[in-house]
């Protein structure tokens, strides 16, 4: 350092020699989650990236409430959620906007007891142990449930686990039932049987959907971006809507989907 040059002034010349290289964070965040829905395969493709003109870094949450999280810390622009986690976010005044209703979750989340746990119905639900993640799509759905069957919500202990701490639990034999989404719930499955599922749920008056929000001053100052992104989504639900047929276990959409959500 030449000498009388200030340590402030070093850092402010460094800094400007670093963006004139080009060196920069990404320009957009994008939390997504372990759900199977069409707009993986956009996601794997690049195609967000080369629709909205800008590097994405994707990060990957466990549960809508973490991803809410995220958005209203601003490490986060624009994330998938279910509903009950909007819900619980509008109802605390959080800087979020929905911009798109994707999809009913229907039976991609559903309640799975263990073989061997003693449930064969609803009432035997009563002292046993069931996880899922709380302010959960899913967390709603299980609340929905046990108000149909007339249970009372003290007399079932519902623990709050993150999907790949449920597969956990569920091996150790810690838990006697969950609700969850994939791909937590296709390994319960394995070795439980579904009691119910949210398709069921919603039609005894508590359905739930999947939204992608942004915060809203991102959405304000990137009108284009936040177009952009939906529209780049609506288009992977159109195409599987129009081809879902030729999307078998082995064809590429939905190995690149697998690929995504593990």
């Amino acid at each position: 350092m030449a000498k009388g040059t200030s340590s402030r002034q070093f850092v402010t010349v460094f800094v400007s020699l670093i963006l004139s290289f080009g060196v920069k964070a990404a320009d957009l965040t994008i939390g997504y989650q372990t759900g199977i829905d069409p707009s993986k395969v956009p996601q794997a493709d690049g195609l967000y990236e080369k629709a909205i003109g800008e590097k994405i870094a994707w990060r990957r949450f466990n549960s809508g409430p973490e991803v809410v999280t995220a958005i209203a810390s601003g490490d986060v622009q624009i994330g998938n959620v279910g509903s009950s986690p909007l819900a619980a976010a509008a109802s605390r005044n959080l800087p979020i906007l929905a911009f798109i209703v994707s999809a009913q979750i229907n039976a991609s989340e559903a309640l799975v007891v263990r073989h061997g746990s003693g449930i064969d119905k609803p009432e035997d639900l009563v002292g046993k142990t069931i996880a899922t993640p709380f302010v959960s799509t899913s967390h709603y759905s299980l609340l929905g449930a046990l108000k149909h069957w007339g249970l009372d919500t003290k007399k079932v202990k519902v623990v709050n686990l993150q999907p790949a701490e449920i597969a956990a639990a569920w091996k150790r034999g810690d838990i006697d039932g969950a609700f969850v989404w994939s791909p937590a719930l296709g390994e319960i499955r394995k070795t439980g049987k579904t009691l119910t599922d949210s398709a069921q749920v919603g039609q005894w008056g508590a359905p739930t959907f999947e939204v992608w929000v942004a915060r809203k001053d991102f959405a304000e100052e990137h009108p284009d971006a936040v177009a952009k992104f939906a529209k780049v989504t609506l288009d992977s639900f159109a195409d599987y809507t129009a081809h879902k047929d030729s999307w078998t276990a082995d064809s590429e959409p939905v190995q690149k989907i697998a690929k995504m959500t593990g």
